[in-house]
């Protein structure tokens, strides 16, 4: 995943043929990975993108879902599912999407913002869907700015820091911009495992907010193309018909009900999670990082000349985050747990050795 100002126009096209540019404008780029560091110890570990690295299991799947189109109800039923499990008040406020990237594409056309301001340096596609929609789109460093944009993007964790905002301060912002006409927009990809009380979704729909919620990232299963808006009824509707029917596929419809029907597997998860957490950052302090911020399935770690050791990790077949405008910032993502091992024996060398 990129960030605000991670890289536009020749960088970008250089990351949609998988060159080197890929690796400074989302993770997961193993291919260019491997093109630029051809030396590098076999397996690789990637640790460049923030989705869960143990995934939920799927189980068997109806052969139905591969052959039929889902039906609406099949669709309304995962939007109810989903309700109960962000706490929506109505299924109605809540929109199945083939991933949130889709709707952060969508939503430009819909919302026609003349002026879009972004909560800090965070991921970058929210500006660039903007700016090629027309808007004219900037940082910025406080909710009291809001008031000088039609729309504010807010990613909430914050993606690669994790910085969050209260959901207080969020739908005081919310409520403002709406008494203007305008919108915020808060993107909660990486919300699921900090509970109930950091979200704003149970009361978006009322104070005219829009919530994006992943389904990829905390279930391991990003290729499966699911994710959700939640937004006041009526502008959740016009969603809906944007994406038009048989947004989503029968298999991401069969799962994510079956997911969103075991929380036992999300706690689980979660206190998983928060260990593992632990056992990086350790593991990154032993090598000389300081760890400066991140989320249940992230950590962004600090150093001078970052990129260095981005090429040095390169080297020993470990593929992490860069960023171009933060020449100090690494984000790395987690092990899973056949790679701990691995992972630890690589780091032993000395760095520079």
């Amino acid at each position: 995943m990129s960030s605000m100002g991670g890289g536009a126009g020749p960088e970008r096209e250089k990351a949609q043929a998988g060159g080197e540019g890929a690796l400074f404008y989302h993770g997961g780029a193993l291919a260019a990975a491997r093109a630029r560091f051809p030396g590098a110890p076999q397996p690789w570990i990637d640790l460049s993108t923030g989705v869960n690295p143990v995934a939920y299991p799927v189980g068997d799947i109806d052969a139905a879902a591969w052959t039929r189109l889902p039906e609406a109800g099949e669709i309304a039923a995962l939007e109810a599912d989903a309700a109960r499990a962000y706490g929506a008040r109505s299924a109605d406020a809540v929109v199945a999407a083939p991933g949130t990237q889709a709707a952060i594409q969508l939503l430009p056309g819909l919302l026609q913002a003349r002026r879009v301001g972004v909560l800090g340096f965070a991921y970058a596609e929210h500006a660039r869907c903007f700016a090629r929609a027309g808007a004219e789109t900037a940082p910025i460093e406080d909710l009291a700015q809001a008031k000088d944009f039609d729309v504010v993007v807010v990613v909430n964790p914050n993606n690669p820091d994790g910085r969050h905002v209260p959901p207080a301060a969020l739908l005081e912002a919310a409520a403002a911009m709406r008494a203007r006409g305008g919108t915020l927009v808060v993107d909660e990809a990486f919300a699921d495992l900090m509970g109930p009380a950091a979200t704003i979704a149970p009361a978006a729909p009322e104070a005219g907010a829009l919530v994006l919620r992943s389904f990829g990232k905390t279930y391991g299963l990003a290729g499966l193309r699911l994710g959700f808006v939640i937004a006041p009824p009526a502008l959740a509707g016009r969603i809906r018909a944007a994406f038009g029917p048989w947004a989503v596929s029968g298999p991401a419809v069969r799962i994510g009900r079956r997911a969103f029907s075991d929380p036992a597997w999300l706690a689980g998860t979660a206190r998983r999670l928060d260990d593992d957490g632990r056992r990086l950052d350790a593991l990154l302090e032993r090598i000389g990082l300081r760890v400066v911020g991140g989320t249940a399935l992230f950590r962004l770690a600090e150093r001078p000349r970052a990129a260095e050791l981005f090429a040095e990790m390169g080297r020993r077949g470990i593929l992490v985050r860069p960023f171009a405008e933060k020449p100090t910032w690494l984000r790395w993502g987690l092990p899973g747990p056949d790679a701990w091992d691995l992972l630890a024996k690589r780091l032993a060398a000395p760095l520079g050795a």
